[in-house]
């Protein structure tokens, strides 16, 4: 048995609640662990002679079904068939306290934790008795031994939209040493499973988002959690606009795995642009994961791949992120060819946004307030479209969706179309190339063979999005996904009525698909699109909310062009289409 002295803390000093609004599904562990738990506690009390009668469930901050980190083992019943419970995974830790991997968590248990407020100790995870925790692995950030010391590092809840560092410390006989290496190994090896651990990460801080308060909320929310979960981390404070594309376009590709940006969205648009511009941009593309800490007035990229806007929660979706492969496209306006990772508007919604700008101290209420003064006043946005169409109903996309849910092949498969299209003329693809070719050209040119421009002299919105939330509140594109090869595009027309556009409005939420159902939308998979503004002297158009010349432009995608980390490796923290 391992002799113990034992310490339970925090590490560093407990900053007041930051986040920018609440996680956006609210999950629960599954009753597995509770089954651990339970004979565990038999287990661990048989020798005192003491009875636990009692059963509970357990709400954490991941979810079992999605995460890719839960135990593969069917149940615990199973795992403990014969007798055999815990034999490797329980690590004893003097007479009174130990150690299990259970199904999903770390189960610690511990006499010492009676005696020890529970928020100080573990943080919010309720326990079945007063000393017993369970620490979802997905928390679990650093585990190692030095000393004659076990000192496990794990993210603590204070609230739903916080977590911070926290340590559990065991000392053990040096004897117990291989025992203690081999526990530990199978602690992150759980804990981590197909995420690379100690990421190396350049982190590129904007210090005018959040209204001046990302660098503050960086330091504070992010940069304590990489050190707890052994990242390298590189700090750079952009002085300007523009300056991530520079530092991007120059970066050492070799040197790290993941460019974080401590922003809004604006952040990542320049870095994806950066990578786009060198000479070998597919293999930077591909090598190096952008990530969005969120720190701004849009955060949508988090909100889809780290289903949060808190910082805390968001630093640590990173820490655990998986590759994955993210469709990009390209934009051509003028002589100019762009890279959009989010989405791409004309009407309503793009001068929602844009033309209210100078009402940014009304807070996100800017945008609805841009919308109902437009929609009330019926504004139209003539233009002329012509799209090359990849699913043009509404049941077949739900399939689509359906069927890309439960398509688990490596993220190596997911990169380029795996067979040419009948129009498709990029056929170079070599690793250290510049950006792929264009299949459809550049709007210069002339409309590509089977395309045909449509009027639209009523259009009232032209949204086209690669990612499902466009904030964390705005569940646009129900049905986007990271590397299908398609855009999602919306149209809806100016001149509905009041009501019909208010209640469409209204449907925009987080939970919903009632956008897409409405018989007013057309939604439809794209693989390319023109639009010619028409009738208009000056007006907006929006490309990953950024304000770009009032001119004709010409969208193509590229199938898992650039590269993300997400919770799954293939979807979008949405509900999709319901």
């Amino acid at each position: 048995m391992l002799n113990v002295a034992r310490h339970i803390g925090h590490v560093g000093p407990i900053i007041g609640e930051h986040g920018h609004g609440p996680p956006l599904v609210e999950e629960r562990q599954p009753v597995s662990d509770t089954k651990t738990l339970e004979l565990l506690f038999l287990l661990h009390c048989s020798n005192d002679d003491h009875e636990i009668t009692h059963s509970f469930e357990m709400t954490t901050s991941t979810n079992y079904h999605d995460n890719p980190f839960v135990d593969p083992a069917t149940s615990f019943e199973e795992n403990a068939r014969g007798n055999s419970f815990a034999v490797d995974a329980t690590l004893a830790v003097g007479r009174n306290a130990s150690l299990t991997l259970g199904t999903d968590s770390l189960i610690v248990l511990d006499e010492q934790f009676e005696n020890t407020n529970r928020s100080t100790c573990c943080g919010l995870w309720p326990s079945g008795t007063a000393n017993t925790r369970a620490i979802p692995f997905y928390n679990v950030l650093w585990a190692e031994i030095g000393d004659s010391i076990l000192t496990i590092q794990y993210a603590s809840p204070l609230s739903k939209t916080v977590v911070r560092p926290a340590t559990l410390s065991y000392s053990f006989e040096y004897q117990q040493v291989e025992l203690v290496n081999k526990w530990v190994y199978k602690l992150l090896d759980r804990s981590y499973g197909e995420s690379q651990k100690k990421k190396r990460v350049q982190a590129l801080v904007n210090p005018h988002s959040g209204k001046g308060s990302a660098e503050k909320w960086y330091y504070r929310d992010a940069e304590p959690l990489f050190k707890a979960a052994q990242c390298a981390v590189d700090v750079v404070k952009t002085k300007y606009m523009g300056e991530a594309v520079e530092l991007a376009g120059a970066v050492d590709i070799d040197a790290y795995d993941v460019i974080a940006c401590c922003s809004g969205d604006g952040l990542p648009h320049e870095v994806f642009n950066g990578l786009g511009k060198r000479v070998d941009a597919k293999k930077a593309l591909s090598k190096l994961a952008v990530v969005n800490i969120p720190c701004g007035s849009g955060n949508a990229m988090s909100c889809n791949l780290n289903g949060t806007d808190s910082a805390s929660l968001a630093t640590l979706a990173i820490i655990k992120g998986i590759p994955t492969p993210l469709d990009l496209i390209s934009i051509t306006q003028g002589e100019t060819r762009t890279l959009s990772f989010l989405s791409q508007s004309v009407g309503i919604v793009a001068e929602s946004d844009l033309a209210t700008e100078h009402l940014r101290w009304m807070g996100s209420i800017r945008f609805e307030y841009g919308f109902l003064t437009r929609l009330f006043g019926k504004t139209v946005y003539p233009c002329d479209i012509a799209v090359k169409v990849a699913i043009e109903d509404k049941p077949s996309i739900k399939a689509h969706y359906k069927r890309e849910k439960t398509n688990f092949e490596p993220a190596s498969e997911r990169r380029g179309y795996r067979h040419l299209l009948d129009d498709d003329a990029s056929a170079s693809s070599g690793y250290d190339d510049a950006l792929p070719p264009l299949r459809y050209g550049t709007v210069n040119d002339k409309l590509p063979e089977g395309w045909e421009l449509i009027p639209h002299d009523k259009m009232g919105n032209f949204y086209c999005g690669n990612m499902a939330f466009m904030a964390a509140d705005a569940n646009f594109f129900s049905t986007a996904l990271p590397n299908d090869g398609y855009m999602d595009l919306i149209c809806i027309n100016g001149d509905i009525s009041r009501i019909s556009a208010v209640k469409m409005m209204l449907s925009v939420d987080v939970h919903s698909n009632k956008l897409f159902d409405n018989p007013d939308v057309s939604y439809r998979k794209v693989l390319g699109y023109r639009i010619i503004p028409k009738d208009q002297k000056d007006g907006y158009i929006s490309i990953d909310g950024e304000r770009v010349p009032f001119q004709p432009f010409q969208a193509e995608v590229h199938k898992g062009l650039g590269t993300v980390l997400s919770k799954s490796g293939h979807m979008y923290e949405s509900p999709g289409p319901l």
